[in-house]
């Protein structure tokens, strides 16, 4: 139960990324066909190399579903690593294009839409395994869902009002998407461990 617990909080980290990786490459494809040409060339580059690291992610949640605690582990770092260059990329992108206000604007929000709608369904998803346990089990997992859910919260509140001001460079937006997206992890993680109890 303890592999299959942590299999799936890996499974939900590499689905959040996914969803974030394809927001972002979704917003950015869109601008990079109106760039003139010197700019274009280095944000085709980008856009390429996050399309590899977004293909790593997207091969991994599928070859990992029944995978052993050891292979996910080795399969995390090089995705990190991954992660750390998808964003790399993306900084490159959004200084090739300049310093455009409303592409790092959509693009933050369109990462900011991509995880409210991951956690929405993490949270959907752990509520409907939590209705199937024992009555003496369930209290635990709800008070753990309860600071997922307040957790989240807090979160589209801040990404909202960072959304709503507007002015932010794109160091801030990236910041505050991942002190959001590390604030949901260790909320995913409680919820994992509480079924991990009452298993």
């Amino acid at each position: 139960m303890t592999d299959q617990s942590n299999l799936h909080v890996y499974m939900d980290w590499i689905k959040e990324r996914l969803d974030e990786m394809d927001a972002t490459l979704a917003s950015l494809e869109n601008t990079a066909t109106k760039m003139q040409a010197d700019s274009r060339v280095k944000a085709d580059s980008a856009l390429k190399d996050m399309r590899s690291a977004r293909d790593a992610f997207r091969t991994s949640l599928k070859q990992h579903a029944d995978a052993s605690k050891d292979a996910f582990n080795r399969s995390k770092v090089a995705l990190e690593e991954q992660w750390t260059a998808f964003e790399t990329n993306v900084q490159t992108f959004m200084e090739a294009a300049g310093k455009q206000a409303k592409q790092q604007q959509d693009t933050f929000h369109a990462r900011a839409d991509a995880q409210r709608k991951t956690w929405q369904a993490m949270m959907d998803k752990l509520q409907h395994d939590a209705s199937s346990l024992a009555a003496k089990h369930r209290p635990e997992v709800e008070t753990a869902l309860k600071l997922m859910k307040s957790e989240a919260d807090v979160a589209n509140a801040k990404l909202e009002k960072l959304h709503q001001a507007g002015s932010e460079s794109w160091v801030a937006f990236k910041t505050a998407l991942g002190e959001t997206r590390a604030s949901l992890e260790r909320a995913s993680q409680a919820v994992h461990e509480a079924f991990k109890r009452a298993a």
